[in-house]
């Protein structure tokens, strides 16, 4: 046929350009639209769900162009969050309430965003709302949905709900805001993961999926006089099955089975193997089955048998015993192997392949009466019904000794023929026997760590698949007609995703019913298809050779389950009417149940819940109580419940009550009900809320009077400020407008005070310190800046002050001091002359200050009878500046004696007590002069900025002099300026490499928030005190502290700027304390009355808050580059090695044997110490650990780092230092003698080298022990590394082939380590069971004592248990 001309066939280049125009037409067009919309402004809007309580904190974001229509938007939300449209509305809101009129947007109009009041580019915030009255509608979900990803979906484990990855539940577009309450639309129900137990959840599912397994469990009837039902394991698994096959939820929780099993909430943060939690469970079940009919459910069901041979290769004879097993553990790798099984198959293959025993291994034939080659071996002689192969995926690395998981690919088959692994024989010899003995039980098998069960014999009927036999001819005929039905379908598996340190398990099941696969992953259920369950097989897509299971996926089959296919056996779930009646009463029950607890919940997501609180009418007290009202209910109704909560019957009437708004935090009535009576209580609050932003205040009133009107105001606390008395009143509350202005604001206050409003200052707080004067009258309170609640100061007088520039005003000054001003406790210590103050110049410069209430009389006394104040301080002041100058003159013209002090004052060099008796006379003169009057009549002390300058008990010069803490050889003054050694050595770098290196260029410490040190100077260089500052208000009053702190314990409270310095506190502290500020320390007591040291003088006491206590200390204060340094004595062959001797200061730029000279005359009059200087040294303290040696000429901060509260270890030695270089290592050895069963004393031993050959010689040598024989080993944990005598000869690593001591696995780099030694020709005591125990318990009672065992011992794994009798404290013992 020829086309006509109309009809013509287009040619297929012209087809081919007009279909390629067409395509560039429409992407153009679609590029335009793109364009304009991002041209177009978007709108961002955010809507709450208020209709459930349980999700009142979710957020829906929406980002739309603004020429979307309302009934668009409403489609997108309805879309978003699941609900059907039309069945919710939405209302405007401002982001944490809705505003008072709550008109619901039109859902069904054209407007545009913008039409209808959106705002582009900024948060337009709404409330998703019941309709009238009724909740939205769940949208139903699509069951034959499906898209790109669903596949994937079940790989892996799934956020659960709450966890910390996922933000809300609308972060995924896939899943629905309803799913949480709605039934998967699979019809299965998952299972809640309480924290760490979805390897639980996986097998409890793959149970609830056996028909045979969960048809036996409902059959079983729970007697409930027998057992509690909380504590029944069977009963609670069978309520469990019930509401799996009956809920209505989309899952459901674990915890009355898992509290069935004895466990505790600890318990959920445990992840175990679910291998090792079957053989848990099913033991458990076992137990509480015995004497029923499911008493041998699991061996019926689970068990098979398989049998342990050797055979002789010589005569035949073959030795055997039965084993039963409940699941196959096959390898996924060989021993020694980097190739992977490449299938179940080839696994079970090897595992009953035979090895030979052949040379060292041979078997003892009882046949031949000798040691003879042989084959050992197993054999499957029964397969179970369920078969269970468990893939050993978890395995250990001996190179890097950590647990590692084999990811290596494992093909496995959907049927699974077992015939071909029934009885494999071997090779016939011609005179094969087998025996009854178990031959071979002796010699174990090399498959026994393998198997995961180990029961004893069962010669019970079995009730699968058995071929054994008497004869060949039987097992031959029996085998050809029952290996054919040895076919098993896979129909569980349980994936492991993660690692050996954890992970996560979820389980793959078909269901018998339809022969569809489901993904049960914890609460989530899903369709999966076959080709999901070949990606559990694991590998990585291609071939990465060696390192293959690194790069492969985590995510890979742990367990399978076959159930054998026999048509005669394979049983299906029963059907609601074939359950046993007993099973029926329980899902009439649970069903009844969970009907309550959804009305239950539809209660609560209709309940708000608010604050409530009220004023006592009576009591005057504040209560504050929840109150909880259905959102139907009345405003009227809802005081009647709140007038009930609050018990206010026999106080008021409650037509004299009303709920107004409240804000419990600015202590602010925000607004009254009025007329709203009938107005439902959802709707004035907002909506159902978790959270609401406002509170509730039930007002009362008395009959006589009437309810104020609360419209949206200000609250103002108004405080009057007195400049004659320089006092700040308490607040009284104004309420205001913010479109007042300040002069209508002024005439306000002038009623609620009394005061005239012409003359008044006002002063706004804004926040804290921020104190602005309201001086334009015609200026709004918005506009300068007054919100929900705000503070003003006022003040009305008509003093000149209001003529002075505000901030050199009296008014501002009394105002930023009353805002700087905090409370303090100050507990000083207790004064005992003689022991504590051996330089009574101290006490006679500020007088006798033994006393707290004589110190305040004499800071301010009866006027008339005292000097002032400043007069006593000033000539306190003269008085000490002529000493200083005379000690200073003496002390230049002859030597410096060493300091003695048995505290930790400082020390005063003895010209200084050699002062004439001129200078002792006038200070007693001072003293005269300070009368004491009567304790009754005292008079706190006030310091203002003023009054301070005159005020210093000494200057900085005779701090300088009277604080000197070093001998005239000393390596630094006030400044840390390096002075010449008087020694005459000079100072080293250490420059081993086994140390660190001398700091070059920038020290480096570990206190490195300052340049120099922890500390900083009191007086800067200049020679003036830093605490002549600007801020110095303190006023001071003794205070009765409360019993317990201690008799006589004597108190001030301190009212101070906390702009002040430290360095100027403790100068204000000085009349009460009774010594320079230079040798007494603060201490901060924080919470359970901790104390902390605080040094940084130049510091102010910012940090400090209203109530804080400190405690003052007497000693000195450190100085800039010193440190306090702690003590301790190293006691290396004491049960308690490390003692506590004393606190020492170091300085920088000090040598060792500087610090040494120092601590002499403290370790004689503190410690009862007599040492010479060269009878002891000082090392380095790690924790407990000894370290470095420090040698005499090593200088801190230079060759040693020092840091604030540093320790160093004391060691006291018996001969002289043998430690003289650097390059030399000094460790502890101690000699083990097996024969003995005991440790000798501890010996330290100097290397000259870090040679392991050195050390043997050296070992040989102070022992006696020959070269040859010497074997050494490297003590674990912390110093003196305890070993219990039972273990230390084959637990520890004897001989490490090395040459030196600086490598693996010794890594010996410093003084004092560890070295054990032994001669390797002595023998081990032989112990009887007697003398063993007996060691035993010592050991372990020492061991406890010294608590040295626990800092190397392995941490261990919490063994998974399940407690019968639900008491798992009974059985502590066993883990």
């Amino acid at each position: 046929m020829v086309p006509s001309e109309e009809n013509q066939l287009v040619p297929k280049e012209d087809m081919f350009w007009s279909c390629r125009q067409s395509i560039f037409a429409e992407m153009k067009k679609k590029f335009s639209q793109v364009e304009s919309a991002a041209e177009e402004p978007r709108v961002l809007c955010i809507i709450q769900d208020t209709t459930n309580s349980k999700t009142v904190n979710e957020r829906v974001t929406l980002n739309l162009p603004a020429s979307t229509s309302l009934k668009r938007l409403f489609e997108d939300v309805a879309s978003k969050v699941g609900y059907v449209n039309g069945t919710f509305d939405l209302v405007w809101g401002n982001g944490d309430n809705v505003t008072d009129t709550q008109t619901p947007i039109d859902q069904n109009s054209d407007k545009t965003l913008l039409d209808a009041g959106f705002e582009p580019g900024k948060k337009n915030f709404l409330h998703l709302t019941d309709k009238d009255g009724e909740q939205p509608h769940i949208m139903p979900e699509e069951s034959g949905a499906t898209d790109d990803s669903a596949q994937d979906r079940f790989i892996g484990p799934l956020p659960r709900e709450g966890s910390g990855g996922c933000t809300n539940d609308y972060v995924s577009q896939s899943y629905s805001y309803s799913s949480v309450l709605s039934k998967s639309e699979t019809g299965y129900v998952g299972l809640v993961n309480q924290a760490m137990t979805c390897y639980l959840n996986s097998l409890l599912q793959t149970l609830f999926m056996t028909p045979e397994f969960r048809n036996a469990l409902y059959k079983w009837e729970f007697e409930e006089s027998e057992e509690d039902p909380v504590m029944s394991i069977p009963y609670q698994l069978q309520r469990l099955f019930v509401l799996l096959q009956t809920s209505k939820k989309r899952a459901i929780e674990t915890t009355d089975v898992t509290r069935s099993f004895g466990w505790d909430s600890s318990e959920a943060w445990q992840q175990h193997d679910v291998q090792e939690l079957c053989r848990v469970m099913f033991d458990a079940l076992e137990q509480k089955w015995k004497q029923t009919e499911q008493a041998d459910l699991i061996n019926q069901l689970y068990q098979g048998k398989l049998k342990d041979y050797v055979r002789c290769l010589e005569c035949g004879y073959e030795g055997w015993r039965i084993d039963t097993y409940l699941d196959i553990p096959l390898v996924i790798r060989p021993y020694g192997s980097n190739q992977a099984f490449a299938s179940v198959e080839e696994a079970l293959h090897a595992f009953i392949q035979p090895e030979i025993l052949d040379g060292p291994n041979q078997y003892f034939c009882e046949r031949c009466k000798k040691k003879c080659d042989a084959r050992k071996g197993l054999r499957f002689l029964h397969f179970p019904y369920l078969l269970t192969l468990q893939l050993k995926r978890f395995d250990f690395d001996y190179t890097t000794m950590h647990r590692i998981k084999l990811n290596d690919r494992m093909t496995f088959p959907e049927e699974l023929d077992m015939s071909v692994f029934i009885d494999v024989e071997d090779e016939k010899s011609p005179q094969t026997e087998s025996c009854t003995d178990s031959g071979a039980e002796n010699e174990g098998s090399c498959h026994s760590d393998q198997m995961s069960n180990d029961f004893s014999n069962d010669d019970g009927v079995d009730e699968g698949i058995c071929l054994e036999s008497n004869s060949a001819a039987e097992r031959i005929s029996k085998g050809g007609s029952e290996k054919s039905s040895l076919l098993y379908e896979l129909f569980s598996v349980m994936v492991h995703s993660g690692s050996a340190a954890g992970g996560h398990y979820y389980a793959c099941i078909k269901s018998f019913s339809d022969d569809q696969w489901y993904s049960f992953n914890d609460q989530h259920v899903s369709k999966i298809t076959q080709e999901d369950i070949k990606k559990t097989y694991g590998g990585s897509s291609g071939s990465r050779g060696y390192y293959s299971s690194a790069f492969a996926s985590s995510t890979n089959a742990y367990m399978l389950i076959y159930r054998l296919k026999d048509p005669t056996r394979n049983a299906k779930f029963l059907e609601a009417h074939e359950y046993p009646e007993h099973i029926k009463q329980l899902v009439q029950k649970e069903r009844e149940l969970e009907e309550q607890e959804k009305r239950q919940r539809e209660i609560e997501r209709n309940t708000c819940k608010i604050k409530l609180f009220c004023m006592h009418p009576t009591k005057q007290i504040m209560m504050e109580n929840k109150l909880e009202v259905h959102k139907d209910r009345t405003l009227k109704e809802a005081v009647e419940i709140a007038y009930k909560l609050m018990d206010l019957e026999e106080a008021v009437p409650l037509d004299c009550c009303r709920l107004v708004k409240y804000d419990e935090f600015h202590d602010y009535l925000e607004r009254s009900y009025e007329g709203e009576e009938d107005t439902p209580m959802g709707l004035l609050l907002g909506g159902v809320k978790s959270t609401y932003m406002f509170d509730l205040l039930l007002e009362t009133r008395r009959p006589d009077q009437i309810f104020q009107c609360y419209k949206p105001e200000v609250m103002v606390k108004v405080h009057v400020v007195d400049l004659k008395t320089e006092s700040v009143a308490p607040p009284i509350s104004v309420r205001a407008y913010l479109n007042q202005t300040v002069l209508e604001f002024k005439q306000l206050i002038s009623k609620a005070t009394h005061l005239p409003a012409e003359t008044m200052r006002v002063v706004l707080e804004r926040c804290y310190n921020d104190l602005r004067l309201l001086n334009v009258s015609n200026k709004t309170l918005k506009a300068e800046g007054f919100f929900r609640s705000n503070k003003v100061f006022i003040e009305s007088s008509e003093s000149l002050d209001r003529h002075v520039a505000y901030t050199d005003s009296h008014l501002w000054k009394l105002l930023d001091r009353h805002a700087n001003t905090i409370r303090l406790y100050v507990s000083l210590p207790e004064q005992s002359p003689g022991s504590q103050f051996r330089r009574a110049v101290y006490q006679k410069s500020s007088g006798d200050s033994g006393n707290l209430d004589e110190a305040c009389e004499r800071v301010k006394g009866p006027v008339g009878n005292m000097k002032s104040v400043e007069a006593i301080l000033e000539e306190s002041t003269e008085k000490l500046k002529s000493l200083s100058l005379q000690q200073q003159q003496e002390g230049d013209n002859g030597d410096s004696s060493k300091s003695t002090e048995a505290s930790d004052f400082e020390n005063i060099e003895s010209p200084l007590n050699e002062i004439d008796s001129s200078a002792s006379a006038e200070n007693r003169e001072l003293e005269n002069q300070i009368q004491i009057s009567d304790p009754e009549n005292l008079q706190s002390e006030e310091r203002s900025d003023s009054d301070v300058n005159n005020d210093r008990s000494t200057s900085s010069v005779d701090s300088d002099i009277l604080s000197s803490s070093h001998s005239s050889d000393t390596l630094c003054n006030v400044d840390s300026a390096p002075l010449p050694l008087a020694n005459g050595l000079d100072s080293h770098s250490i420059t081993s490499s086994r140390r660190s290196k001398a700091n070059q260029g920038k020290k480096e410490t570990w206190d490195t928030a300052e340049e120099d040190s922890g500390t900083d100077s009191e007086y800067d260089e200049s020679g003036k005190s830093r605490g002549e500052a600007q801020y110095m208000y303190f006023k001071s009053e003794p205070y009765s502290a409360d019993e317990g702190s201690g008799e006589g314990q004597k108190w001030l409270m301190v009212h101070v700027d906390k702009r002040i310095t430290l360095s100027a506190f403790k100068q204000h502290l000085e009349p009460f304390v009774g010594v320079p500020s230079s040798h007494f320390k603060v201490f901060r007591v924080y919470a359970s009355n901790q104390e902390f040291e605080s040094v940084r003088l130049n510091e102010t006491l910012s940090s400090f808050s209203d109530d804080n206590k400190i405690t003052i200390r007497l000693g000195r204060a450190l100085k800039k580059g010193e440190y306090r340094v702690k003590v301790y004595q190293l006691l290396v062959n004491e049960p308690e090695p490390c003692k506590f001797l004393l606190d020492a200061v170091f300085a920088k730029g000090m040598t060792v044997r500087q610090s040494k000279e120092e601590l002499l005359p403290q370790l004689r009059e503190q410690c009862g110490l007599d040492l010479t200087i060269d009878r002891f040294r000082l090392r380095k303290k790690t924790w407990k650990n000894p370290g470095t040696v420090f040698l005499d000429y090593h200088i801190y901060e230079e060759d040693i780092n020092i840091s604030s509260n540093w320790e160093v270890f004391l060691e006291i030695l018996d001969g002289i230092e043998k430690m003289k270089s650097m390059s030399q290592l000094a460790v502890l050895s101690r000699r083990w003698r097996p024969s003995e069963m005991k440790l000798d004393s501890f010996q330290e031993v100097v290397l000259e080298s870090s040679s392991v050959e050195e050390l043997r010689e050296k070992l040989s040598e102070i022992s006696g022990i020959p070269l040859e024989n010497i074997e050494f080993a490297k003590g674990r944990g912390t110093f003196p590394c305890d070993i219990s005598i039972l273990e230390i000869h084959q637990d520890l690593d004897w001989n490490p082939k090395v040459s030196t001591l600086n490598v693996w696995p010794l890594y010996i780099c410093d003084d004092g380590a560890v070295i054990f030694y032994r001669d390797k020709t002595e023998e081990l005591m032989e112990l009887t069971d007697e003398q063993r125990n007996e060691l035993m318990k010592k050991e372990s009672s020492r061991l406890q004592k010294t608590g040295h065992r626990v800092t190397y011992s392995p941490r261990k794994e919490k063994a998974l248990k399940i407690y019968l009798d639900g008491a798992p404290n009974k059985d502590l013992t066993q883990d």
